[in-house]
């Protein structure tokens, strides 16, 4: 067993040195959050709900999933799809590691830099824009991060099965998560009762469900800590699913060679 968590690090390890040398990569997991949070923080930063709390309050859980689900599912699925045409895929499926290791190394790697953007995200929003984080919440926060970073990552992998090249890779993974900011509280922030396809599409996918079980952790009003169930429930059961899709399509070998 520990053998196995010696080589699960060991693949953590160079998997954050290689996404460190990946100037794209970097942009879309750490410099595009840091962007939104700052262009919504110089629109929303002076404006106040009729509560008296401020807007910016209520954007940050929002671009914290922007950030996980970057550092998740469009990384691993871009970075799969890129190693997998190279060759590189192969070259390690052909090393004594087991695939379990390599895998468990890039989603071990997914969480360094899915608590590094947390972290970033509320040092950012706390020390520019007044952002408050509430500490009582942060085994719910914690937990959260947890079940998302295995989740989006499964779902990450699973993805790959539908593109086609290291080319489409962007275009591909881009196009799936950019409507669901829409409707998922990530860009706008949609009223409790709001209705319709826009309710039906950001319940039904789990990027909502990540946005709204960290909300409570910058809510100013928050008395008590309410454990979000039903989004673990949700974010679990996409996890799940990019698990089983995983496990039967992800390839090792370039789809040219096919």
């Amino acid at each position: 067993m520990t053998y196995r968590l010696a080589q699960v690090a060991t693949a953590a390890r160079y998997a954050i040195l290689t996404f460190r040398r990946n100037p794209a990569g970097t942009f879309f997991t750490i410099v595009l959050p840091v962007i939104f949070l700052v262009m919504f923080g110089s629109i929303f930063g002076d404006e106040r709900t009729a509560s008296g709390a401020k807007v910016i309050t209520f954007q940050v859980p929002g671009i914290v999933t922007l950030s996980v689900v970057s550092a998740t599912f469009v990384n691993l699925a871009m970075t799969a799809t890129y190693r997998r045409e190279l060759g590189q895929l192969k070259r390690i499926r052909s090393t004594p590691m087991p695939p379990a290791v390599y895998i468990l190394g890039q989603v071990a790697a997914a969480f360094v830099i899915v608590a590094f953007m947390a972290v970033l995200m509320i040092v950012i929003g706390r020390l520019i824009f007044g952002v408050t984080f509430n500490f009582e919440t942060l085994p719910v926060f914690a937990v959260s991060l947890v079940i998302a970073t295995v989740a989006f990552s499964a779902l990450g992998l699973a993805v790959t099965a539908i593109i086609p090249s290291q080319d489409a890779a962007p275009a591909i993974t881009n196009f799936i998560v950019l409507p669901l900011y829409f409707v998922s509280d990530v860009f706008i922030i949609y009223d409790e009762g709001a209705t319709g396809f826009i309710k039906w599409a950001g319940d039904i996918f789990p990027v909502k469900h990540l946005a709204h079980s960290i909300q409570d952790s910058f809510n100013p009003f928050v008395d008590t800590v309410v454990v979000p169930w039903g989004s673990w429930a949700v974010m679990g059961a996409w996890g799940v699913a990019g698990v089983i899709i995983a496990s039967l399509t992800f390839r090792w070998t370039p789809r040219r060679s096919a």
